[in-house]
């Protein structure tokens, strides 16, 4: 069973960056997508971006297309969410999840790290 543990948030000034990382443990982490999501005060969660276990195959919300960067290292068995021109809507915690692809839903996840942009 893989277990992911998220580090790299923090406070950063709009405009800056930030790169969240999502360490997993277990085997076989080719074997599964990761998405990451946020939760912002008071709001539901959202989906940010995903990768499949190749990490050929990305995808990503309309609100940070081209602004943040999902990846992954299957030897380090860790993936990366580069997150550039940040925007105070961006502040939420974030978190990193992950299903087996031969599943439809996210059933392993992280605890969560938080990221605030001040403007």
């Amino acid at each position: 069973q893989v277990q992911l543990v998220e580090s790299g948030g923090g406070l950063v000034q709009a405009g800056g960056s930030l790169r969240l990382s999502c360490a997993a443990s277990g085997r076989s982490f080719i074997n599964y997508v990761v998405g990451w999501f946020r939760q912002a005060p008071g709001t539901g969660r959202e989906s940010v971006a995903a990768i499949d276990g190749s990490g050929r195959a990305t995808h990503y919300a309309t609100s940070v297309e081209g602004r943040f960067t999902i990846s992954r290292n299957n030897v380090r068995n860790t993936v990366y969410l580069q997150m550039n021109s940040l925007k105070p809507e961006d502040t939420a915690v974030y978190y990193c999840a992950a299903k087996h692809r031969a599943t439809n839903e996210y059933s392993i996840w992280g605890q969560g790290t938080r990221v605030t942009v001040s403007s």
